[in-house]
């Protein structure tokens, strides 16, 4: 390490609360017994602390040019945009992104299924945020009859490999499944049905997968059974409460990469330039904004 350099005291982190894993979790994701509810006060001030060690993170990540990968998955309105958000707020936007893709185009339907995301990879120093990812083929695609058996099985072979070699290559890859149940998706569901600012959220693609619940738990299962791989396993984050699942993804996530606090020394503002005499143009030559506020 440089001169000035010292390790980070970390936030403490409380421990990810997971649901059942797929082998024990019933089709249904029933709601837990009791669901854990945490104030707003309690809230933004652990995600406050987070939201500090996400940057020194983010330093560190630059510093030792490595490359990060953080997939979401899961239910529709389980809450991975809202996660993601609350991930990328305090980091530096040129060297974290998001990456939620729509459909394929034709040409791209014509490619290695994998090579549209492949574009999107992280360089050193960056971290890459899926908002869904190539499990879409294991997902939607599968229930929905978007592929053939063929093309889904061959996912099932080859996304293992490919994920083995993304590691190999040096990417640290991270996986995530956000857990909601059937009774807090329809909760999620009607209040976007009843607010125009999240009604964009709500697509027809949204509304066929809560006919096809079974269906879609049935994929995920599969989709365990092959992917939750040493290499790259999948971690289940308890998604029926927003804030807590947000507070524990976040949580978890920085105590997977060892990381040191990089903090500058605190920095003296300098004097701002002396006045030179220099006269600015009149300011009825320039366009403001009307202040309706």
């Amino acid at each position: 390490m440089g001169k000035g350099k010292k390790k980070s005291d970390k936030h403490e982190k409380a421990p990810v609360e997971t649901s059942p894993g797929p082998e024990t979790q019933n089709l249904s994701e029933a709601t837990p017994p009791t669901v854990k509810t945490i104030s707003k006060r309690d809230y933004y001030r652990e995600l406050g602390q987070l939201h500090i060690e996400l940057v020194k993170l983010q330093e560190w990540v630059k510093y030792k040019g490595l490359k990060v990968v953080a997939v979401f998955e899961g239910r529709d309105a389980a809450g991975k945009g809202g996660a993601i958000k609350s991930f990328m707020e305090p980091l530096n936007p040129r060297y974290a992104r998001v990456v939620a893709l729509g459909v394929p185009t034709e040409r791209e339907k014509t490619q290695w299924y994998f090579q549209r995301y492949v574009a999107h990879l992280p360089a050193a120093g960056e971290m890459v945020f899926f908002d869904r990812s190539w499990y879409n083929r294991a997902g939607v695609e599968r229930v929905m009859g978007f592929c053939t058996e063929e093309e889904y099985r061959e996912f099932l072979r080859s996304c293992p490999e490919f994920e083995r070699m993304l590691v190999r290559s040096g990417i640290i890859l991270v996986k995530y499944w956000f857990s909601v149940s059937d009774e807090e998706q329809e909760r999620r569901f009607q209040a976007r049905l009843d607010d125009p600012t999240r009604r964009w959220k709500l697509s027809p693609m949204d509304l066929e997968s809560r006919t096809r619940w079974v269906e879609y738990s049935k994929a995920k299962d599969e989709m365990f059974k092959y992917t939750d791989i040493k290499q790259a396993p999948w971690y289940v984050v308890n998604a029926d409460n927003k804030r807590r699942a947000r507070l524990n993804c976040i949580s978890h996530f920085l105590s997977l990469i060892p990381y040191e606090d990089l903090t500058p020394e605190p920095i003296e503002l300098p004097p701002r330039q002396p006045d030179t005499g220099y006269v600015r143009p009149p300011i009825t030559d320039q366009t403001f904004v009307p202040e309706k506020y």
